[in-house]
């Protein structure tokens, strides 16, 4: 009976393993996917698209092996999965909501004068590096 015990107890143990391996696969995957991104285009796919799907997809593949592996949600009662269901739609409708107006500059009664300013100083600081002649990669120091 014990040498049982000692054999599923041994079997968990490596179920948890590979669970921990692949999450630790999954955060390279996420950490390399911005570094690379800028260098690798495909298609229609652009840095930033490649970027956003390697960080959010990637976290919520691993968000789903927490919870159902370590957080042990098989073996709650039904009610907890619909109350985590609720709070990711409240979630996402908070987003909604509140996105059009944190995403843009101005809005009906306001304004985001400390962007708008970042923005245009930024551009400024553009036109004039295009200006004096100096390339992405290049600096004046560099030149012989």
């Amino acid at each position: 009976m014990a040498e049982h015990q000692e054999h599923a107890d041994d079997h968990g143990q490596a179920f948890y393993v590979k669970i921990w391996a692949i999450l630790l696969v999954l955060l390279i995957l996420s950490i390399l996917g911005p570094i690379v991104a800028p260098h690798a285009e495909f298609g229609f796919l652009k840095a930033w698209m490649i970027t956003l799907m390697t960080a959010f997809g990637i976290a919520v593949v691993k968000a789903y092996l927490v919870a159902a592996n370590f957080m042990h949600l098989n073996i709650e009662k039904r009610y907890i999965s619909y109350l985590l269901a609720t709070m990711l739609m409240l979630m996402l409708l908070f987003f909604a909501g509140v996105a059009p107006d944190v995403m843009k500059h101005e809005g009906q009664n306001w304004e985001n004068v400390a962007a708008e300013a970042e923005v245009e100083r930024a551009l400024k600081a553009e036109g004039a590096a295009a200006a004096h002649g100096e390339h992405a990669g290049e600096h004046p120091s560099n030149e012989h």
